[in-house]
């Protein structure tokens, strides 16, 4: 396959829409013509990632975390950023990175996370602003269901668990063409009231020109009569963070061991006992100190993250357990996950789950 047909594979893994601002997603290093050989999935493509990758003839490394996240200005070989480029550069290999575009989705690093530990009832702790538009427009009774259903098709009308979802009334449109007017219905210089449906449905900011060529490809109108408004509804199943439930409350104790086992944690940093039972738990993979808040606004008897300073045990204000049990231990699961969907859509050449382990961190 070439690299821009796995591209897409990729992108309805984790819609790069939905990645964070500050974040670098997408394809870092390779040209998209290039023909694949075979796919190396990594949690960080270092050095010896690209190594495996030569050894293993994979021409494709996926990654979770990019290793070009910040700008570069000179590529020397001076730090491990840089020597990992040069290397996939000189040996033709490819590099896409995931990371939040995965943390963002409903299925993602923290759904992962949750099956993990077992909990149930899971959603997103902090859902996504500013994501949602709103598409009005106005078509003739005979086109409205063959419009409405290319809207559908396109990805608009999908609220929560609902698909095809729209709101539909009828009215009286006017018009009066002038004399480069090629009306479907009157003739130029004819002033027509006519019977319409005015169609209004919700989308994903990311599906725009989707939509709108949808849109006027299915409208019979000459010229299309239509409106885009950005809502700020939050999207509920886009977003940083999951909170979910136990089947049975536990105590703090036996809560943490079964974190430490689940999620192979080399040591767990705590706040203080809060005495309670652990029922509902809030996670978020990767550095989440700023969902601190969030977790308790949730009514979280624990959140689960990583990267905790010192000052911000004492935001737990013991009213819940706050635990850190590393960054990568935190998103463990998620190069796995990605492994088995690549290996359902891709089937014509191999798809390897890397045997490096790139956690930084080590526990004496």
């Amino acid at each position: 396959m070439k690299l821009f047909e796995i591209i897409p594979i990729l992108e309805e893994l984790a819609p790069l829409a939905y990645a964070e601002d500050f974040d670098n997603v997408g394809l870092l290093v390779g040209d998209q013509k290039e023909t694949i050989h075979g796919i190396l999935v990594c949690h960080d493509a270092l050095e010896n990632v690209i190594e495996e990758a030569i050894l293993k003839k994979c021409n494709l490394v996926v990654c979770f975390h990019p290793i070009l996240f910040s700008g570069l200005k000179k590529i020397t070989g001076k730090n491990y950023v840089e020597r990992a480029i040069i290397k996939a550069i000189k040996n033709d290999i490819a590099i896409y990175a995931i990371h939040t575009a995965l943390d963002n989705h409903q299925q993602g690093v923290n759904k992962i996370f949750c099956d993990a530990l077992g909990l149930k009832n899971t959603k997103i702790l902090i859902p996504k602003e500013n994501y949602i538009k709103k598409l009005i427009t106005y078509t003739v009774p005979e086109n409205a269901t063959t419009l409405r259903n290319a809207l559908f098709e396109a990805g608009a009308g999908k609220i929560g668990n609902y698909e095809d979802c729209s709101f539909n009334s009828q009215g009286i449109g006017t018009y009066l063409g002038n004399e480069n007017s090629n009306p479907e219905i009157g003739t130029r210089f004819e002033f027509v009231e006519n019977t319409e449906i005015k169609i209004e449905v919700t989308f994903e900011k990311h599906l725009e020109l989707k939509i709108l060529k949808a849109l006027f490809k299915n409208h019979i109108y000459e010229e299309v009569a239509y409106e885009i408004y950005a809502l700020t509804n939050k999207h509920q199943n886009i977003g940083l963070g999951m909170i979910g439930e136990f089947e049975n409350a536990t105590n703090e104790t036996d809560f943490l061991s079964l974190v430490k086992e689940k999620m192979q944690c080399g040591g767990i940093r705590h706040s203080i006992f809060t005495n309670k039972k652990i029922k509902k738990v809030a996670v978020l993979g990767g550095s989440g100190s700023f969902a601190i808040k969030a977790a308790l606004q949730a009514g979280a008897d624990a959140f689960l993250t990583s990267d905790l300073k010192y000052h911000q045990f004492y935001e737990a204000e013991g009213k819940l357990l706050l635990a850190d049990i590393g960054h990568f231990e935190s998103e463990r699961y998620t190069k796995n996950y990605i492994v088995d969907y690549l290996k359902e859509k891709i089937t014509n050449f191999a798809v390897v789950l890397s045997e490096e382990n790139t956690n930084p961190v080590q526990y004496f």
